[in-house]
């Protein structure tokens, strides 16, 4: 069964560029390896990292002196870091953060092995463990990224680690099979079930999409939003396709915004247990993944938004402005709902009952002229009656 699975994926999910678009290479004086054709920068490390499969991912970790999160970047399915490396120094620049790209699949670049879905899973693994072993990265410090096809290495692991500073799932997938056929539920031979695991995931959630996307339609990173557990603002970039999003003036805003706000806000989730031995103590088997059941305490049970956007400045008018976006409103808690709208929920109120008021003295006239009528016609009825009476007992 897993056996077909990752043939599926191979077949409808990985198209690696042939030939790779960059060489790695070892500089015979300093024995650094380099991207070639990219000049050697002292802010970035190439590496090659062993997974738990027997591949080796090549990846690349660009350092930022600024930075407090580490974003750990899953691209898309037809691309190698050699065609991710400008933006990976860009974003580390633009969002002050440490970024660690790789070749998330295995038989990418100058990765060894073949793509498969359950490759990737142990691929993400290994960035991930070096990360924390090689760069003493945090897990409460790490942002996970995942682009396309990425977000499905993404959310899995996402959904294993609790104390994730944050997620990031740009232009995302339901699941493999939804990208090509509109089905309504999971079958064994589907992959990357992202729709079946978002739930699971306890850090901020930030999900960017295009309108106009006619890989993976726009729907897919909405449902996704709505089943997240900790939603944050989504992007919904108008006009936005598959692979340009990067070049909207407020995809990098929001994303910058984004950070900004998950590394201000204190983590709730430093009472979960820490993974102190890397990531096998938190890996439950990818290849056999069945969701785990929780309760129906746990379920009905919701959790606290970490969301923290700027509250509006006061004004004497209470009433909330139209947004100039076509981001979905975020829902307004009770207080504040009650804060900004108490006067007119108040007039507003006063208005409905004075109309029920006058539609119930409305409604008990119309009823006392109906029986008014109903007596009139039954008075005339036995008035008639009587006269026909007469009229037989005469005619006798």
């Amino acid at each position: 069964m897993g056996g077909v699975t990752s043939s599926m994926a191979a077949k409808f999910a990985f198209f690696p560029p042939n030939p790779p678009s960059y060489k790695l290479v070892k500089d015979e004086a300093t024995g650094i390896s380099v991207l070639d054709p990219f000049p050697h920068r002292e802010n970035v490390d190439v590496l090659r990292i062993p997974t738990r499969r027997g591949n080796e991912i090549v990846a690349v970790y660009v350092r930022n002196p600024m930075a407090t999160s580490t974003l750990l970047y899953s691209h898309g399915n037809a691309a190698d870091i050699g065609q991710m490396y400008e933006l990976f120094i860009e974003l580390s620049i633009h969002l002050r953060v440490n970024l660690m790209g790789y070749d998330d699949y295995s038989g990418y670049g100058q990765s060894s092995g073949k793509p498969s879905e359950q490759n990737t899973y142990a691929d993400i693994e290994a960035a991930y463990k070096c990360l924390e072993e090689s760069y003493g990265a945090k897990q409460e410090n790490i942002i996970l990224y995942g682009q396309s096809v990425g977000s499905g290495p993404t959310v899995d692991l996402a959904s294993r680690l609790p104390r994730l500073r944050a997620v990031v799932l740009h232009s995302p997938i339901l699941s493999g099979l939804r990208v090509m056929y509109p089905v309504k539920r999971t079958y064994w031979f589907d992959i990357y079930k992202n729709i079946d695991k978002i739930s699971m995931v306890k850090s901020p959630v930030l999900i960017i999409h295009g309108t106009n996307d006619d890989v993976v339609n726009c729907s897919h990173g909405k449902q996704l939003w709505e089943l997240c557990q900790e939603k944050y603002e989504p992007l919904w970039v108008k006009g936005g396709n598959h692979c340009d999003l990067e070049l909207y003036p407020e995809y990098i805003r929001h994303v910058k915004k984004f950070i900004s706000t998950v590394e201000k806000t204190p983590s709730r989730r430093n009472g979960s247990q820490r993974s102190t031995d890397g990531i096998e103590q938190l890996r439950q088997s990818t290849d056999h993944y069945e969701p785990p059941r929780r309760s129906m305490d746990q379920r009905d049970k919701p959790r606290r938004s970490t969301d923290t956007r700027e509250k509006p400045r006061k004004s004497t008018d209470t009433r909330e402005k139209p947004r100039k976006s076509t981001d979905r409103p975020p829902r307004l808690k009770f207080h504040e709902y009650t804060k900004f709208n108490s006067i007119d929920k108040l007039e507003k109120l006063k208005v409905s009952l004075d109309h029920m008021e006058r539609m119930e003295r409305s409604r008990r006239s119309v009823e006392y002229h109906d029986k008014s009528s109903r007596s009139n016609d039954q008075q005339l009825e036995k008035g008639r009656k009587s006269v026909d009476w007469l009229d037989r007992i005469r005619a006798d």
